[in-house]
């Protein structure tokens, strides 16, 4: 067995624990990230109120969690504790079952644009709901969306269900490679898709593979995780290097290395939980620089299955230590069992925390992310219904952020869209549609598309994607557009000439003509050249060119209108829009007479040398 390896509280001076300033209507568990940043919270005091309430969380209008708002919002169907929840693409929300509750057997739906329940529950074909109950339950998404859930029973033995929401429809899913059931166990999401988990109660592991519907067998993991008491399991995620960490309950944790194909992939024992701890159903949550918060009990006896007092650590995977760090209101310990708690992760990077109850916590933790685990934004275009299609990379994270097993799933792998405006002021938009329910998605081009909150103040505005609080750079909204781009025009020697920049997007905006790569200057022949209008006057023929542009600029970027031609048609003499033998005549008297305007070459004499450029250019189109 691996030693025990622990960090001395004291090297984790800045990790902060705050209060939310008002707390929620009712006591509070499980918590979800709807997809307009807003937080889904389910109403249950985990004893005499097994609830069907349901509050939401809005942050304040500088993104604040902390200082955020309640509301209260439509109830559930039925009343349930411990249930699968998952937060599908179009922006709805699943839930089913309940260990406690009158929702056992029945499913349902939440649609946040009607604050609307509706039952969803599987048809009879499929489903008992005088014997089947999803009891214990574990779920997941697929990548086309579809839910994954494992009922414990009885349904059809180690057969699982799936829900596909587009067409409200639900169908078995593959079988488990061995047992009965998933009860009690956790499930982590690796970057192929496949879901991974350790049957109970033992050391087998297998993997589900989505795209054939089918679970395979795994590697056994070298050490036990699941008590012998009540049988638990902790949480599970997926750390940056691509290995999934198994949280035990008996004080021991594993790691587990992908093959990244359908092959076994690798167990090691990872440091065990310091102090003679472990997670008897107990959240842990990765957050944003890459450590793990987790919580912890006494390992679970004969005499007590869900011992007490818990205490608090972050697991750094990069030394593969633990480093003990304070519990919430400045206690060094929660006089209360883990399996009482629940997390999530923010998009602000702050884990939020609840134990049954209205005093709700913030965890914030140091440490940036690195570069290559955050979103990336690579463009954005409007949509014909005012909506946005936003593509990029890795908009779905790194992992799952926070995690419990069976009883509750909190994932947040999907994109939130953060707007950032003048003052410190933030708004979020609805996604919705994500291409990708993955994680690692690495240099895989996904989209999602988003719309703007109602009543969002006209401005220039600057866009995040966020994915488990791991935020991209910062993206203009509004940068200005050219459209429609500047007209060719066509003058004489010595004449005049203009092209228009049309700007689309928030203004003010600023103009810049220029020809070629080079800045105009209002001087010679220009003029408005930091104006919608460039002017030309007095034209000669090195005025003449296929490259005027205007670069056009707003607080939030700029944009380059296509080149625009100038064509300086020497043929025509007498400026009257056509090369015809007016000009030639004309040509003639001005030569005759030695005019000057007769010095067709600029070289300040009136000679025999002009009249030949003139006649190359009069019969030259123009």
């Amino acid at each position: 067995m691996p030693p025990t390896a622990l960090t001395p509280a004291g090297s984790a001076q800045a990790q902060t624990w705050t209060k939310i300033t008002r707390n929620p209507p009712g006591a509070i568990n499980l918590m979800l990230l709807l997809t307009d940043g807003t937080v889904m919270c389910m109403a249950n005091n985990g004893t005499s109120s097994i609830g069907n309430g349901v509050y939401r969380l809005t942050p304040d209008n500088h993104g604040s969690y902390v200082n955020g708002t309640w509301t209260t919002l439509a109830s559930m169907i039925d009343t349930r504790l411990y249930y699968p929840a998952q937060v599908l693409k179009d922006g709805r929300v699943f839930v089913a079952g309940g260990e406690y509750g009158t929702g056992g057997p029945k499913a349902e739906i939440y649609n946040p644009v009607t604050n609307a329940w509706t039952n969803i529950t599987p048809p009879a074909a499929l489903w008992s709901t005088s014997n089947d109950t999803f009891y214990d339950c574990n779920s997941d998404l697929t990548n086309d969306g579809s839910v994954l859930t494992m009922p414990v029973g009885p349904h059809s033995s180690g057969v699982g269900l799936r829900y596909h929401p587009t067409s409200n429809t639900w169908s078995n899913a593959g079988r488990l490679f061995r047992g009965f059931y998933q009860d009690e166990a956790s499930w982590v999401k690796l970057p192929d898709h496949s879901i991974l988990t350790i049957d109970p109660f033992g050391v087998n592991s297998e993997r589900y593979i989505s795209s054939s519907n089918t679970w395979i067998n795994d590697s056994n993991v070298p050490v036990s995780l699941y008590d012998s008491f009540g049988s638990e399991l902790g949480g599970a995620v997926l750390l940056p290097n691509g290995k999934a960490f198994f949280i035990g309950s008996t004080g021991h944790n594993a790691l587990y290395t992908p093959s990244g194909s359908n092959a076994p992939g690798v167990w090691v024992a990872a440091a065990d939980t310091p102090s003679a701890k472990g997670a008897p159903d107990a959240p842990a949550s990765m957050m944003p620089n890459g450590k793990v918060l987790c919580v912890f009990s006494p390992v679970p006896t004969s005499a007590n299955h869900f011992p007490s007092p818990s205490t608090f650590y972050e697991y750094d995977y990069l030394t593969n230590t633990f480093a003990s760090v304070g519990a919430p209101a400045g206690a060094s310990s929660i006089n209360a069992s883990t399996y009482t708690m629940a997390m999530l992760n923010l998009p602000d990077g702050g884990v939020m925390f609840s134990r049954f109850g209205t005093n709700v916590y913030i965890y914030t933790s140091p440490g940036a992310p690195q570069q290559s685990w955050k979103p990336v934004i690579t463009s954005v275009s409007l949509n014909g219904d005012g909506s946005y299609h936003l593509t990029g990379t890795q908009l779905n994270g790194i992992s799952q952020g926070a995690t419990y097993g069976d009883d509750l799933q909190m994932n947040t792998n999907y994109p939130i869209v953060r707007i950032n405006g003048s003052g410190g002021t933030v708004y979020y938009a609805k996604t919705y549609n994500w291409t990708n329910t993955g994680v690692m998605t690495g240099a895989t081009p996904v989209s999602t598309e988003f719309s703007l909150p109602v009543g969002l103040p006209a401005g220039l505005y600057t866009i995040q994607v966020v994915a488990n609080g791991i935020s991209s750079d910062t993206f203009c909204l509004n940068a200005p557009f050219v459209s429609p781009s500047p007209s060719p025009d066509t003058t004489c020697v010595g004449g005049s000439a203009s092209f228009t920049a049309t700007a689309g997007g928030v203004g003010p905006f600023t103009y810049q003509w220029r020809k070629g790569l080079v800045d105009l200057t209002n001087a010679g022949h220009f003029s408005g050249v930091t104006t919608p209008t460039l002017t030309i006057t007095g034209a000669s023929l090195a005025d003449a060119g296929t490259d005027y542009n205007c670069v056009v600029s707003n607080g939030c970027g700029s944009a380059t209108s296509a080149n625009a031609a100038l064509v300086v048609c020497a043929g025509d003499f007498n400026c009257d829009g056509a090369v015809d033998f007016f000009d030639y005549d004309e040509f003639v008297v001005a030569f005759e007479a030695g005019d000057s305007i007769a010095d067709f070459d600029g070289d300040g004499t009136v000679d025999f040398f002009d009249y030949d450029a003139f006649v190359a250019a009069f019969e030259t189109p123009c």
